[in-house]
């Protein structure tokens, strides 16, 4: 009797099971995604066909008129192409490595039992709060390099400093340094973000073992903090890709076009009046990000399931 009421119950339970999953797949659960769909093509997809359809014509304000590839077919004959291509790629690397490295080191530190350390955070994430055309502007004046405050500064201790932005080796290394104080602050904080979402239990067991800081860091917060680690790398890359607006306040593409990258050529094309063409540029743009970025993401994340 007793038997025959557990098989009726663990049936009972089992249905209810079946029944719960079928309303959970029930087909009208879609409906749900309508307005994010909706949303997603309205500010998305549609402005992308709009500008591929426009980057086949020659346009104004006014009017418009079809030509083909022609758009393209010069873009791709820019002096400056190559060049910028180069510039886009070294500052995308450099200023995401930067941020990966020194965005981990600061979440480890502010993850430690150290004093303050709740203001440290918000002193850190403040820069990514403020206006990337003040930031580039400030830093303007500060590297100036007879009036600058850093290179004072540099004068103080019998260094002489170099022209950050002037120098051609120098220009584009310096914004991306500044890029990089902007938005490290986000880094730090997806860094943070996966660090307290580790388990206490492995750093208890590895305490037990007699792991010390080198090995916690090495076999317990690198492996468990890898979803961060891909978060920053495929944001800070996308961000560094498509820079323009800190390039175009401290440097405008300068001295000459040695810190000149994408974005800015096809600004500067669009200040000379060649609408459709600099539309040309904006799709080769999106494609390029987009075929660095999806092969990426993908490696990185199968990656983290094979781990």
């Amino acid at each position: 009797m007793a038997t025959t009421t557990v098989h009726r119950s663990a049936r009972t339970r089992s249905d209810a099971s079946a029944a719960g999953r079928v309303r959970a797949h029930s087909p009208y659960t879609n409906w749900f995604y309508l307005p994010a769909a909706v949303i997603y093509g309205v500010l998305f997809l549609v402005p992308t066909v709009i500008a591929f359809y426009f980057s086949l014509t020659r346009w104004s304000i006014f009017d418009s008129k079809f030509i083909g590839f022609d758009n393209y077919k010069t873009f791709f004959q820019e002096p400056a192409l190559v060049s910028s291509l180069w510039h886009t790629l070294v500052y995308a690397v450099l200023t995401s490595g930067l941020k990966v490295v020194l965005g981990l080191g600061l979440a480890m530190l502010l993850t430690s039992q150290i004093i303050g350390r709740g203001y440290l955070r918000s002193v850190v994430f403040f820069p990514v709060l403020v206006s990337t055309i003040g930031v580039g502007l400030t830093f303007t004046v500060l590297m100036n390099p007879e009036r600058g405050l850093i290179n004072q500064s540099l004068d103080l201790v019998g260094i002489s400093g170099p022209g950050w932005l002037t120098d051609p080796s120098l220009a584009l290394i310096s914004v991306g340094l500044v890029d990089v104080w902007k938005g490290v602050g986000l880094a730090t904080l997806i860094y943070i973000a996966g660090i307290v979402s580790i388990p206490q239990e492995y750093f208890e067991a590895a305490r037990v073992d007699g792991a010390g800081a080198w090995d916690n860091f090495r076999h317990i917060v690198l492996p468990l903090a890898r979803p961060a680690t891909v978060t920053v790398i495929i944001l800070s890359l996308i961000g560094g890709l498509r820079s323009f607006d800190l390039i175009w306040a401290m440097t405008k593409g300068g001295p000459g076009f040695t810190s000149d990258v994408i974005a800015s050529v096809i600004y500067k094309q669009y200040q000379a009046g060649f609408y459709g063409l600099s539309t040309a540029g904006n799709v080769v743009l999106f494609l390029v990000v987009t075929a660095i970025i999806l092969p990426l993401s993908r490696f990185l994340n199968r990656k983290e399931v094979e781990l």
